[in-house]
């Protein structure tokens, strides 16, 4: 089978359009584990908060 430029063109198009579906899948699966990622950062953060808060608290009340 012989292409023509009309195939070959039609093959370029259908090519490039799958790889850019494929470049966005990629896409938001990354943006999904980024988006975990900051929650359980923000997970850490809170805990952290906590823990100063308390011993902020403990270290206040052995100054008096």
């Amino acid at each position: 089978m012989v292409f023509g430029v009309a195939e070959i063109t039609l093959a370029i198009i259908v090519g490039t359009l799958l790889a850019i579906v494929y470049s966005l899948r990629i896409l938001v699966l990354m943006d999904r584990r980024i988006e975990r990622i900051e929650e359980h950062i923000e997970s850490v953060v809170e805990r952290i908060l906590k823990e100063e808060l308390t011993i902020e608290r403990k270290m206040s009340k052995k100054k008096r």
